[in-house]
């Protein structure tokens, strides 16, 4: 069997009859991804916006559930632990045959993802696709004098407003590439982006450190 901590490419797919392609590009892999579900796209967004996902793969490879052999739809990587993510709907497998790449499904633990897990996180993806397109233009841009004065500016929390206004001075789209990429990093937080919309009036706060 595939040895499951190895894998860096995920396992080629034809595109279904009748399916949209959704492609976006990930900060987390340096790399595009592609998927033919929109239920895929957001359960990446939600692995690429998790600071405690250190990696992943999407199709990693095969595993038997309860005696059907199905694709894996990602292999996700913690700093302690790895998992397969399995997503719950209705579309079936029919590319089961396509790939020799079985996995050991007794290696990592298997989570399914509901759709109505998905659902409740549908605000969270939706702010992070307006996000991450400022992390993969302009993340290399942002200089480290940056990243250290909106951190200590935000170690109480601040609107977006307030934080445009005091680095005015600098290019916006800068300002706004540093704030998503400390979020993305886990070093700030913005609890309301997981129920409101982004706005001007959305707060973000530096996380504390010991």
């Amino acid at each position: 069997m595939e040895d499951s901590l190895h894998i860096a490419e995920p396992v080629p797919l034809a595109r279904p009859r009748g399916t949209h392609r959704f492609e976006g590009f990930s900060p987390k892999l340096a790399r595009r991804v592609m998927f033919y579900r929109r239920s895929l796209l957001q359960q990446w967004l939600l692995l690429e916006a998790d600071p405690n996902v250190i990696s992943f793969c999407e199709r990693p490879g095969y595993v038997l559930i309860d005696g059907h052999r199905r694709l894996a739809d990602f292999l996700a990587c913690y700093i302690d632990r790895k998992e397969l993510v399995i997503l719950i709907d209705k579309m079936d497998d029919d590319s089961a045959k396509a790939s020799c790449r079985d996995l050991d499904s007794t290696a990592f633990p298997i989570r399914p993802v509901t759709p109505a897990e998905l659902a409740a996180a549908r605000i969270w993806t939706d702010n992070w696709q307006r996000m991450l397109p400022y992390l993969v233009a302009n993340r290399r841009l942002v200089p480290p004098t940056l990243l250290r004065a909106i951190t200590c500016f935000i170690k109480h929390p601040q609107r977006l407003l307030a934080i445009e206004r005091e680095f005015s001075a600098g290019d916006p789209v800068l300002v706004r590439t540093t704030l998503f990429s400390l979020l993305h990093s886990g070093r700030i937080s913005a609890s309301e982006l997981r129920t409101q919309p982004l706005s001007l009036l959305t707060s973000f706060v530096a996380e504390a450190t010991s």
